[in-house]
C-alpha cells in the first residue's frame, strides 16, 4: 500500500453559519482527490485547514504522520516551505516582481533549483520576464502553479487551479498536476466547481449541507 501523506479525523467548521462537521479522509501518495461544492459550502476552508493554514473547531489533522495543530508554529512553516505546495485561488503574487522572479523567491525559500522548462510546460515562457501585473488572470494562475511546482512538494493543495482558465488550457494544467504527482511519493487535494476537472482525479467528494460525501 502507498504511503499515507496526510489524515483528518472528525473536522468540524463554521463562521457566521456551520460550514461542515465531522468530516474525515485520507490522501495517500499518488492519489489525487478532488471536492466539490456550491460556493459557500466550505470547500476552500477545507483545503485551508488541511493545509495548516486554518485550525479546525473540532478534529485533528495528520500531516505525514505529525499532528498538525499540535506542532510548534516554526515547524509548521517548515512544512509548509519543504513539503507541501498551496495554488491560491487569487494566486498571491508579487504583483511588482516578474514571473521569475516570483518562482525564484519561492524557489531560494525552498532550496530548491529555478527550472524555466515549467514556465514551458505550462506554456507561458513569454511571460518569464514580464511584470505580473501585466500578466492575464490565467497567466497568472499558471505563474502561481509554475511556483509550486518548482518547490517539489510531497503534497500540493489547488484551491479552484482551473477557474480562470479556458477548456484547453485547463487540460494543460490537469495534465501538469497530474503527471506531476505520479512521479514519486507526491499527491493532490483539490476543490473546484468544474465536473470535468474532478473527474480527472482519482476520488471525488461532494461537500453539502455540512457532510463530506464520496462521488467515487
Amino acid at each position: 500500500m502507498s504511503m499515507l501523506l496526510l489524515e483528518a479525523q472528525g473536522l468540524s467548521h463554521a463562521f457566521d453559519y456551520p460550514l461542515y462537521d465531522n468530516v474525515s479522509m485520507t490522501i495517500r501518495a499518488g492519489e489525487s482527490v478532488a471536492v466539490m461544492g456550491r460556493s459557500g459550502s466550505g470547500k476552500s476552508t477545507l483545503l485551508h485547514t488541511l493545509a495548516g493554514l486554518i485550525p479546525p473547531l473540532e478534529g485533528e489533522v495528520r500531516l505525514f504522520g505529525q499532528n498538525l495543530y499540535r506542532l510548534k508554529e516554526a515547524r509548521k512553516e517548515m512544512l509548509r516551505r519543504y513539503e507541501t505546495g498551496v495554488v491560491f485561488q487569487h494566486h498571491y503574487l508579487f504583483k511588482g516582481m516578474s514571473a521569475r522572479e516570483n518562482v525564484e523567491v519561492a524557489a531560494l525559500l525552498a532550496k530548491q533549483p529555478f527550472d524555466p522548462e515549467l514556465f514551458d510546460l505550462l506554456e507561458i515562457s513569454e511571460t518569464v520576464d514580464q511584470k505580473v501585473s501585466e500578466l492575464s488572470g490565467g497567466q497568472q494562475q499558471r505563474v502561481s502553479l509554475v511556483r509550486v511546482l518548482n518547490k517539489k512538494p510531497k503534497l500540493i493543495f489547488a484551491d479552484e487551479p482551473t477557474g480562470n482558465l479556458d477548456l484547453e488550457t485547463s487540460e494543460l494544467v490537469m495534465t501538469a498536476l497530474l503527471e506531476y504527482i505520479s512521479q514519486g511519493e507526491r499527491a493532490l487535494f483539490l476543490v473546484t466547481h468544474d465536473p470535468e476537472v474532478a473527474r480527472k482525479c482519482s476520488r471525488q467528494y461532494l461537500l453539502e449541507d455540512r457532510e463530506l460525501r464520496p462521488l467515487s
